[in-house]
């Protein structure tokens, strides 16, 4: 659903209007909503005279809890300056790049929260997960400063924060960026049990974006490619590797022309198996309105106990390479690939592209055993929610 925002309404207001035809009441809902009121009574009232701490807000829950429709309702209620609002793995993606671009400075945390500050009062995290321990030791010395400097965080999590980046390497470290959300954000919990996803609205950013998706063979991948470059030349269509993040990565058919639609069809082992990152779903979002993704395998398995080499496979720069050793880890044979799926269909669905997709196995049992049990459910949810808008 995509509510446009009165002018002159607070988020409360404009919830409210919703109630009783494209939202379904929900008490956690509400208490989260007066939250979010409040504080933008907060963000765009006049200055205080004394300098006081502005909490921001922490909205956690399970899957299709509304968390991400009332950041949003949130955001868009907003004026438009003083504001940022982007999915977790994207902020970090910015902030790793400004790093290298500041390498050599003393601090460039600092300097890079001081040039974000002077542009931004209200941050907005979408899907706050830490699972990098570059990310994880950058976080506590970059929000300390941007919290010190006045900015608001509001974010949106499946887990508590005190559950952040819980098991992972060297998580000692991470622990003063949880005091930090601990004392800058009030944490809400939406624990209703109405998944909305399946039933009534969809996020305020979100734009008509699609899927359509179906068992191997249920989808005529010719005929839809065919029909979505109908307007244009066969000459235009480009060879068979794309250039991603400046690599190479096998495309079965593509078409890139400034105002037609972009379409890219690749086979699930181009982009969820060998050496893709979140940069290259960045990418991909960002150049095509419309991915064609065939021949999804099932993925998970059982869970088996694995050696991992410290620094080597953890997100660890050489510049912050750990002591040498081995660690025990425990995950199916196919999990690696998953993630990346996890991955590629969070981008899609946070930059509006339209997705067709082919499994060899229902939706329902894609992901039924494996290490990412809880990770996963937020990408079944998302794809149940876009096939709906099909």
């Amino acid at each position: 659903m995509n509510i446009k925002i009165p002018v002159n309404e607070s988020p409360l207001q404009v919830y409210q209007l919703q109630l009783g035809s494209s939202l379904i009441a929900d008490q956690s809902q509400d208490v989260a909503i007066r939250a979010l009121d409040k504080l933008f009574l907060q963000v765009t009232g006049p200055k205080p005279q004394v300098k006081a701490i502005i909490k921001g807000i922490y909205l956690w829950g399970d899957v299709g809890r509304g968390k991400t429709f009332l950041m949003d309702l949130f955001f868009d209620c907003l004026p438009e300056e003083g504001k940022i609002r982007l999915h977790f793995h994207r902020f970090m993606a910015k902030i790793h790049q400004e790093l290298h671009e500041y390498s050599g400075e003393e601090n460039p945390l600092n300097s890079i929260a001081e040039n974000l500050a002077k542009n931004c009062r209200v941050l907005c995290f979408d899907e706050f997960f830490v699972s990098d321990i570059g990310d994880a030791m950058i976080l506590a010395g970059l929000f300390k400063r941007l919290f010190a400097l006045g900015v608001v965080l509001v974010a949106t999590s499946n887990i508590p924060i005190e559950r952040l980046y819980e098991n992972g390497l060297a998580r000692h470290k991470f622990l003063p960026f949880i005091a930090l959300l601990q004392q800058y954000t009030q944490a809400i919990h939406l624990d209703g049990q109405q998944d909305h996803r399946l039933t009534s609205f969809k996020s305020t950013v979100t734009s008509a974006a699609s899927s359509n998706i179906g068992l191997k063979g249920e989808l005529d991948f010719d005929a839809v490619f065919t029909d979505l470059t109908q307007n244009v030349s066969t000459t235009d269509f480009n060879a068979s590797h794309l250039s991603i993040c400046h690599r190479d990565i096998p495309v079965i058919r593509s078409v890139e022309i400034k105002g037609h639609e972009s379409v890219a069809w690749f086979d699930f082992k181009a982009l969820c198996e060998g050496n893709r990152s979140q940069l290259d779903y960045m990418e991909i979002a960002n150049r095509f309105t419309t991915v064609l993704l065939s021949d999804v395998p099932y993925l998970g398995g059982e869970v088996r106990g694995w050696i991992k080499a410290r620094g080597t496979e953890d997100g660890v720069g050489d510049n912050q390479a750990l002591s040498t050793g081995e660690r025990r880890v425990e995950y199916a044979s196919s999990d690696n690939s998953a993630r990346r799926f996890i991955s590629l269909i969070d981008e899609l669905y946070d930059q509006n592209v339209h997705l067709y997709m082919s499994s060899e196995v229902p939706l329902t049992e894609l992901y039924k055993e494996g290490a990412l049990l809880f990770e996963f459910r937020r990408t079944y949810s998302r794809l149940i929610e876009l096939s709906r808008l099909k």
